[in-house]
């Protein structure tokens, strides 16, 4: 007897293509007042607000706000011969330090040969090249005139962060290196002196930080004025300014500033029983983790709601708030996160289902659910309340990125959309219209009437 096997097989959806013509996108990233998008290949390409050379294209013009500069039109950046980026991080705002109105605004590229090269604002040596000079704003500043950072003999880098006027590298062997403003001892160095900015403060001579324990990093994130890393063992610490108990220890003692608060000695922060971190998130006075049963913990200031937990309470500022203490944020029956992403005074999660939810300050339509009311600050307005962002028919996202009062998601298509605040064209849509916040310029500003971001894979 002959036996025969029917095999069946099964073909797997693939994923839809962005269109002909159009660039396949692979990451995004969002700042106060522009935004980027690192496309397959490793090119890059940002837009909007261009004041200190932050787009990387050698001038200050604003890109994306009309039909005359629109992306589609804009240059890819000009990272240097042969060279293509695996990492596009991106930086701006307005902030204060010690009375003094400061605005920043700078980017980063991790480079497929594990370098770094940040162009921008440099007022305090973030961009990692021993001086104070802004780069990317003047013709012949990037691709082989733009140095990478010096990162220390042999080292290379895993993945980036910046944020207020510092920016940090986790390095290859899962130390930690912050250079820029350090007011706050947020590069976590034990004292509060500037680094990068000299030659005798360069990035190379940095030490990296000491985390304690033996411990090893495996994501870093930076908030205006203070940082975090996630472990190797999933627990977190964070460092810097604490004015609202941003880095979850009970208090609101700046920490990392001083010989008697260095980073080794602070104590990781309690997630709760049996919890751990799997991605951390900052912003300028809160901090969020995405833990390892799918939940989402924040803490610090909770003005408009930021933190999801229905009130405007802080977090961490206090005794016994942390821990079980904390609640995880309601998201949802039976819905965790995958991502999160967190801003000034908002919030956004990656669901598991990839829909997107946002909460806190909505001013500008930021939270894309057709009104500018801030949600999240009172009863009843989380968890099956809070209706998921409609990213348009059929279209879920795999990663979502948060600017100060706009966001930007890449879909399941390879394809962008953003919403909010628009002043500079940081949405990409050729004009300066605010999305998302209805009543506004126009009704129905969101799902498919909301453009996709015209990346051309030709340019």
């Amino acid at each position: 007897m002959v036996l025969a096997a029917l095999v069946v097989l099964v073909a797997c959806p693939a994923t839809p293509s962005p269109g002909p013509g159009l660039a396949s996108v692979t990451e995004v990233a969002a700042a106060h007042g522009h935004s980027c998008a690192r496309l397959e290949g490793g090119s890059l390409k940002c837009w909007g607000d261009n004041g200190f050379g932050q787009l990387g294209q050698g001038h200050t013009r604003t890109l994306g706000d009309s039909t005359t500069d629109g992306v589609a039109t804009i240059p890819a950046i000009d990272l240097g011969t042969g060279r293509s980026a695996t990492q596009i991080v991106a930086n701006g705002g307005q902030y204060t330090i010690s009375g003094v109105n400061t605005e920043v605004g700078h980017s980063c590229a991790l480079l497929d040969n594990g370098s770094v090269k940040c162009w921008g604002n440099n007022a305090f040596g973030q961009l990692g090249l021993g001086d104070t000079d802004t780069r990317g704003d003047e013709s012949g500043e990037m691709g082989n005139s733009l140095p990478a950072i010096d990162l220390g003999s042999g080292q290379t880098a895993t993945r980036l962060a910046a944020s207020g006027s510092h920016s940090c590298a986790l390095l290859d062997n899962g130390n930690v290196k912050c250079w820029g403003n350090n007011a706050f001892g947020q590069l976590g160095q034990g004292h509060t002196r500037t680094l990068g900015d000299s030659t005798t403060d360069e990035v190379a001579t940095i030490p990296a930080i000491d985390l304690g324990g033996g411990r090893t990093a495996t994501q870093i994130a930076t908030g205006s004025l203070h940082s975090c890393a996630l472990l190797n063992n999933g627990s977190v610490k964070c460092w810097g300014w604490n004015t609202a108990g941003q880095l979850g220890q009970g208090h609101t003692r700046t920490l990392g500033d001083s010989t008697t608060d260095e980073v080794a000695t602070i104590p990781a922060i309690d997630l709760g029983g049996g919890r751990t971190a799997t991605q951390i998130a900052t912003g300028s006075l809160h901090s969020c983790a995405l833990l390892n049963n799918g939940s989402v913990k924040c803490w610090g200031n909770n003005g408009f709601g930021r933190l999801g937990l229905g009130d405007t309470d802080h977090r961490g500022n206090e005794p016994n708030e942390m821990g079980d203490s904390l609640p995880a944020i309601d998201l949802g029956g039976g819905r965790t996160a995958t991502q999160i992403a967190i801003s000034v005074r908002h919030s956004c999660a990656l669901l598991d289902n990839g829909s997107v939810k946002c909460w806190g300050f909505n001013n500008r339509g930021q939270l894309g659910q057709g009104h500018n009311r801030t949600l999240g600050d009172g009863p009843n307005e989380m968890g099956d309340n809070l209706p998921a962002i409609d990213l348009g028919t059929g279209r879920t996202a795999t990663q979502i990125a948060a600017g100060s009062t706009h966001n930007c998601a890449l879909l399941d298509n390879r394809r962008v959309k953003c919403w909010g605040w628009n002043a500079g064209g940081q949405l990409g849509l050729g004009d300066t219209n605010d999305r998302g916040d209805e009543p506004g310029d126009e009704p129905n500003e969101m799902g498919d009437n909301l453009p996709f971001v015209d990346l051309r894979a030709s340019r």
